[in-house]
C-alpha cells in the first residue's frame, strides 16, 4: 500500500528546518535506521536550500513544493521550485561548483544527494524552475498495511 504527502511553503530560509522535520516525521512510520533518516533529512535540507538560495535568490514570494511517496520500503521524494532554473545542469552537478561563492556555499549539494540516495534525477529549465526526484530504498521497514 502506498502512502503519500504533499507540502507547499514560502521560499524562506527558516522553512528549511520545517521541511526537513516534516519529511522525517512522515518517513518515520517506516522505521528507518538513524543513518537513513539522517541522510534523508540532509538531502531535504540541501534541495530546499538550493531552491531558496539559487532558484528564487531568496525571493520570499516563491514557493517550494515537496511530495513524498512511501511504497513498501522505498521512499520517493520530489522537491520542486518554479524559480530561475539551472542553465548548465552538468556544471551544477560538479563537486565544489557554486554560483554563490560570496555566500560561502560549498557546491556539494548534488554530490551529497547522489551519495545519500539510491537514485537522483534533476530536470531544470531556465526561468521555469527545477525538479529533483530522489529515491531511497530503506534497509528495514515496517509494512504500511498490516
Amino acid at each position: 500500500m502506498k502512502n503519500e504527502m504533499n507540502i507547499e511553503f514560502s521560499a524562506l530560509s527558516q522553512n528549511e528546518s520545517f521541511a526537513r522535520v516534516t519529511v522525517a516525521s512522515f518517513i518515520a512510520q517506516l522505521d528507518p535506521t538513524m543513518d537513513e533518516l539522517t541522510e534523508i533529512k540532509t538531502v531535504v535540507s540541501e534541495a530546499v536550500t538550493n531552491a531558496i538560495i539559487h532558484g528564487y535568490e531568496e525571493n520570499c514570494n516563491g514557493k517550494v513544493y515537496i511530495s513524498v511517496t512511501l511504497d513498501d520500503h522505498v521512499v520517493y521524494l520530489t522537491i520542486r521550485d518554479e524559480g530561475l532554473g539551472i542553465t548548465d545542469l552538468d556544471e551544477a552537478r560538479q563537486p565544489l561548483f557554486t554560483t554563490k561563492p560570496e555566500l560561502e556555499r560549498s557546491g556539494m549539494g548534488f554530490t551529497i544527494m547522489e551519495n545519500f540516495m539510491d537514485d537522483v534525477s534533476v530536470d531544470s529549465s531556465p526561468e521555469m524552475g527545477t525538479t529533483i526526484r530522489l529515491t531511497k530504498h530503506l534497509s528495514k521497514s515496517k509494512a504500511l498495511c498490516n
